[in-house]
């Protein structure tokens, strides 16, 4: 694999028919130029895939100290007022009005049939405020959706006038804490409003890289003035959507649009533990979720399914890793059969992992192949490559917890 080339990432990829003229620039996007970076269109952005290192260095440079990211693509938001949880909550098959005051939590955001409209994080500020982070490719339509099913009940404001970013690795604390005393303190999905050498930003203690870390938002008036005081720490260095793309599927996370949309559900994607007990069956607050008939019926299934009785009528694929037996890297779109010759699914993500050492993937597979060690084959340019059912993540998270 080319780790230096920007089509070998299918995040840098994604929105490539987006004419350049037409491409939105975040707060920082001189500064990218000024660093080198190659752009590329992504989520209607000209974003940085890599600059002059590499996309490998880049990958190792997070694993082994801090690795800074621009997300300002991303839509943030904030859900306002007295009913906001109770609100959000009818939206998604996950806990949100008993997620405590300074805590955040990942959520699913749903259509009537189940799919998954986009992936988001949110985290209760208190005093009836939720601040929610969602994809870019998605925000405009994310954004219509609340205010039109929950906007009558509290307030959707949008914060188009903030950048966010991330530091991510294993010294981003010690880095973080350098400017902003205190924020060591905060565990994995925690974090608050601080300041960081003087400049007022909100941090969450998280990140898409299976690293420990920290995601910042910011005014955009005052992001490259952090970008800038965060590069000039010596652990420091600028990293691209390449790596991103690299380290997240390492970790095992899902890319949407690649591996989650809406034509997944949650439990199709494996994402069971997103979704609490108490919004399950036989919780306190069971069901009222977009297509939660369907998807409390696969919960159901995939039980059984764990317990040895399976149910491929109700739940027919589910998403899982994948590592070839081969050398040779499975991209997205390649076709899964059985040894038998059957079509039984498709790679949604696939690479050389750079940590990993090994050629991995993640798809989805006929539930009766989902079960680890099972082996399956790709078919790569005309040829079966064996690969065989893994667990995730493909490389030990280092998430912070105290």
């Amino acid at each position: 694999m080319d780790f230096d080339c920007p089509l070998e990432c299918p995040v840098a990829a994604s929105s490539s028919a987006t004419p350049d003229a037409q491409l939105l620039k975040t707060p920082l996007y001189d500064l990218h130029l000024e660093l080198g970076a190659r752009m590329v269109p992504f989520a209607g952005y000209s974003m940085p895939v890599q600059y002059p290192a590499g996309l490998m260095a880049e990958h190792k440079h997070t694993r082994d100290a801090a690795g800074l990211f621009d997300i300002s693509h991303m839509g943030q938001l904030r859900l306002v007022g007295p009913d906001a949880a109770a609100a959000f909550e009818t939206l998604m098959p996950v806990d949100v009005i008993d997620l405590p005051a300074g805590k955040q939590r990942y959520g699913l955001l749903l259509d009537d049939e189940g799919g998954i409209l986009d992936d988001l994080m949110f985290f209760n500020e208190g005093n009836g405020s939720i601040f929610v982070i969602v994809n870019g490719a998605c925000k405009v339509a994310d954004i219509a959706h609340i205010q039109q099913k929950i906007g009558s009940r509290c307030e959707v404001r949008p914060l188009p006038d903030h950048a966010l970013l991330a530091l991510q690795g294993p010294q981003a604390a010690a880095t973080l804490a350098r400017l902003s005393p205190g924020v060591e303190r905060f565990v994995f999905m925690t974090g608050g409003a601080v300041q960081i050498g003087g400049i007022p930003a909100f941090v969450t203690r998280s990140g898409y890289t299976g690293e420990d870390g920290f995601e910042i938002s910011v005014a955009a008036s005052d992001a490259e003035r952090l970008a800038r005081l965060l590069l000039a720490q010596p652990e420091v260095k600028p990293v691209g959507l390449g790596a991103r793309n690299s380290l997240r599927l390492e970790a095992g996370l899902c890319l949407y649009g690649n591996d989650i949309d809406t034509t997944t559900t949650p439990v199709e994607a494996s994402l069971n533990w997103a979704m609490q007990k108490v919004r399950r069956t036989g919780g306190a607050r069971e069901g009222g979720f977009p297509g939660a008939a369907k998807i409390l019926a696969q919960l159901a299934a995939a039980t059984a399914g764990a317990a040895g009785h399976t149910d491929h009528d109700t739940l027919k694929r589910k998403r899982v890793g994948l590592v070839a037996l081969e050398r040779i890297p499975v991209r997205d779109g390649t076709v899964l059969q059985s040894f038998e010759g059957q079509d039984i699914g498709l790679v949604t993500s696939g690479l050389l992992g750079p940590t990993a050492d090994r050629c991995i993937a993640m798809g989805y597979v006929a539930t009766a192949f989902a079960e680890p060690g099972t082996r399956v084959q790709a078919i790569v340019r005309g040829k079966p490559v064996p690969m065989e059912v893994s667990t995730m993540p493909f490389v030990p998270t280092r998430y912070y917890r105290g």
